[in-house]
């Protein structure tokens, strides 16, 4: 999803929504499935996008549905937050959505454990769709929470680096940086100081640096967030400690964290023209694939360059991964035409016309290895570094939880602590930070 509602509804899940899916709905995944799909009958779909060329894009999706299946009509109705969403399904009725789309990957675990929509395994099975050979393996991933597949994935984001040509020219820099210590030379190179600020600085490291949060550095060292247990992890697997001490370095080696935050606090705004990346006041920017169409549309006097995020320097070899989220969809579990309501997700999620129809409709990634490939898709071809990312096996995501979002909050609230100096021994803030991740966790069960 592009632009500002992906990272409204991202926020929103560290703060209302959390509150509100801990009371969700109490509808068994295991019933109400007992609908004739061939007969006449309504659904209703209920979708986050609000954008007109979102919008356009959603409409023509269902259109296409119903061409196929003449007898199912689909009543839609955007511009739907999880609030709104989660309140309906906990009250279900007959103008109650049958099949939702959310933008918060961070809620599955919550939209799983409490039952809120079905189990769509089983209507994989039945249809002999194998998700594991149909969806990329992070999207597979974030689509599932403790073994139940409440979800499925409808397009998603993936996260890679974009860059200024003229200024890695005018640097001597001859190709983007692809391993964390190359990236830190050229973050250093590009940097441009003028008195106490920057002309133009190489890199905007600090976690308020808009796309570059904690979840975003930590994928490209592929850290294991809990163990086997379901306790945090991020004290133990080296990663983190790695992840932290790297941007840590960054935040210090550009100028420190408080003539960055100083610098930053006088930037553009992200979603607007005047981003930091297309004024080329900032060299360098980790962010989506979105912010490709954002930034030629805002016209820059510098090529674009996009290539994959570095990796750490011990994982060369796995240089091409990222980051990896995005919309999901699923069932209602207080649908009484859950078969019907089936066939819209398997045809949105699976059918491979379907997928690249709506990617090149709204210019998110393809959620199947199949549309990945397709030769219909449509797109600027730097874009295919975002394809690439997004079918790498090696690309990232961050798990589910039973509590939502709340351990990534918690996780990024650290790094504030620390990228500021508040909070000085590493190992010692990791241990604490990992002791309250699973306190919170241990509540919400």
């Amino acid at each position: 999803m592009p632009g500002k509602s992906r990272k409204v509804a991202v926020a929103l899940a560290a703060s209302a929504s959390i509150a509100l899916l801990a009371t969700a709905c109490t509808g068994q995944s295991d019933t109400g499935a007992s609908d004739d799909a061939s007969k006449e009958t309504t659904i209703n779909f209920w979708h986050a996008w609000s954008a007109p060329g979102e919008v356009k894009g959603v409409k023509d999706l269902v259109a296409g549905f119903e061409k196929a299946h003449p007898n199912i009509h689909v009543n839609v109705v955007g511009n739907m937050t999880d609030d709104k969403i989660n309140q309906a399904l906990r009250t279900g009725g007959d103008k109650a959505p049958d099949v939702i789309s959310s933008f918060t990957t961070n809620n599955v675990g919550k939209f799983c454990s409490s039952g809120a929509l079905v189990d769509l395994n089983p209507f994989f099975k039945k249809a002999g769709i194998d998700p594991e050979t149909t969806f990329p393996k992070a999207m597979n991933e974030y689509t599932q929470f403790d073994g139940n597949r409440c979800t499925a994935p409808l397009l998603g984001d993936a996260y890679g680096l974009y860059y200024n040509k003229t200024a890695f020219q005018k640097a001597g820099i001859k190709s983007p940086p692809k391993t964390w210590s190359q990236f830190e030379a050229d973050a250093k190179k590009l940097t441009i100081t003028q008195g106490d600020s920057y002309k133009q600085l190489g890199f905007m490291p600090d976690y308020h640096g808009w796309e570059s949060t904690t979840e975003h550095y930590l994928g490209q060292f592929s850290p294991t967030y809990f163990d086997s247990s379901g306790k945090s992890n991020i004290a133990k697997d080296p990663a983190f400690a790695a992840g932290f001490t790297l941007q840590k370095k960054l935040v210090d080696e550009l100028g420190g964290y408080k003539k960055l935050e100083t610098y930053r606090s006088k930037l553009g705004d992200e979603w607007g023209p005047k981003h930091p990346f297309h004024t080329g006041q900032v060299a360098m920017q980790l962010d989506g694939e979105w912010r490709l169409g954002m930034a030629v549309d805002a016209k820059p006097d510098f090529e674009i360059g996009v290539a994959p995020l570095p990796v750490p320097d011990n994982q060369a070899d796995q240089y091409g991964k990222g980051y990896i989220t995005g919309t999901i969809t699923g069932i209602a579990a207080t649908s009484k035409k859950q078969n019907a309501a089936w066939e819209l997700v398997k045809y949105i999620t699976t059918d491979t016309d379907a997928v690249v129809n709506f990617s090149n409709a709204i210019h998110n990634v393809p959620s199947t290895l199949a549309a990945l490939k397709s030769p219909k898709l449509k797109y600027d071809p730097r874009f295919k570094t975002f394809l690439d990312i997004a079918a790498n096996p090696n690309s990232t995501t961050s798990p589910a939880s039973i509590n939502g979002g709340v351990y990534l909050v918690t996780i990024q609230n650290f790094g504030y602590d620390y990228e500021s100096g508040k909070v000085g021994d590493l190992k010692a803030g990791l241990k604490k930070t990992a002791a309250q991740i699973d306190t919170d966790i241990a509540q919400a069960k």
